[in-house]
């Protein structure tokens, strides 16, 4: 189901899509950067997704039509390579909460983080010393 309106909100780095049968969504620029339809993110196979990490302040800079069944996003990190299908995208819409929340225990459990942390922080776990 392609959309009726697509609006690239810059500022709160926001795509909304609104469709005929009155559903509006809006799926942050973080969002469908972690869940890009690309290789990169996807891999080439079942077992071969990369987990993306450090995406929180990502944004869109552009929307590139790909012929009539999909869109192209060009987000600022240099990511364009996933072309977003209307089916996927709709997909997005209706699953964006259990997505989001996978995602999230997916980081959890790498000990990931959404931010990228400055060049000279490091992160060590540190063990209580128990008296």
């Amino acid at each position: 189901m392609q959309p009726d309106d697509i609006k690239l909100h810059r500022k709160s780095a926001i795509l909304e899509l609104k469709y005929d049968d009155g559903g509006i969504y809006s799926l942050p620029a973080e969002f469908l950067r972690v869940n890009s339809p690309s290789a990169e993110v996807r891999g080439h196979g079942q077992g071969q997704e990369v987990l993306q990490t450090g995406k929180k302040h990502v944004k869109i800079d552009n929307i590139d039509a790909v012929g009539n069944y999909a869109i192209r996003l060009h987000f600022d990190d240099d990511h364009n390579t996933g072309i977003y299908s209307w089916e996927y995208l709709r997909e997005l819409c209706l699953n964006q909460a259990a997505l989001w929340d996978s995602y999230l225990m997916k980081l959890q459990k790498a000990g990931a983080r959404r931010e990228n942390l400055p060049d000279d922080v490091q992160i060590v776990n540190i063990m209580p010393i128990n008296d």
